[in-house]
């Protein structure tokens, strides 16, 4: 796959296949390939617990705030739950501006790395810090930073182009979901 191509099917996936948990062995992939991304400095602060178990599962999926863009939506079903979480970490009132940066890096490559699988993957910045930090046993001087929820891919999304300047995304009747993107000619503001 081109790498332009993945990039655009690599979009926040909010609906799973439960049923068929993801391969043995994969979420320690994903973590080992953002292990590998670059970083601020070389400097390798960041750290990650991994939610694996159908009881860790069930135990990280209150803490999350799923799709704040539809209303009428509360999350995934059961049966269309994810199946794994990677959750990322940093030290506990150090690094912040570097390790706000490292984490959106980490979280993109397990994202890029995930979907090249199809896997799907969702971001999470908006999560119940603390019961994120009790259910997964994080030792106090670390802070959960991003929660990635990951599973087999159920929902279809599709990038379009932003109407009007339209950017909320949302559902059609057949439950696609749709993610408007301005134009390559919006964003580049300058070209000499």
């Amino acid at each position: 796959m081109d790498f332009l191509e993945l990039v655009t099917a690599t979009r926040a996936c909010r609906r799973f296949k439960e049923s068929e948990g993801l391969p043995e062995g994969t979420l320690d992939w994903l973590v080992n390939c953002a292990r590998l991304a670059s970083c601020a400095g070389n400097a390798q602060a960041l750290r990650y617990a991994v939610a694996e178990s159908k009881e860790a599962c069930a135990a990280v999926f209150p803490a999350l705030k799923w799709a704040a863009m539809l209303k009428d939506w509360d999350g995934p079903a059961e049966g269309e739950r994810p199946t794994g979480y990677i959750v990322i970490i940093g030290e506990t009132g150090k690094r912040a501006n570097l390790n706000a940066i490292d984490s959106g890096i980490a979280a993109q490559t397990i994202q890029l790395a995930a979907q090249s699988r199809d896997i799907g993957c969702c971001i999470f910045l908006s999560f119940n810090h603390d019961q994120i930090r009790e259910v997964l046993g994080i030792p106090a001087e670390y802070e959960p930073l991003l929660v990635l929820a990951l599973g087999k891919q159920k929902e279809v999304r599709v990038v379009e182009e932003a109407r009007d300047g339209n950017l909320v995304y949302w559902r059609d009747e057949q439950a696609v979901h749709h993610v408007p993107k301005l134009s390559l000619d919006t964003v580049r503001l300058i070209k000499k």
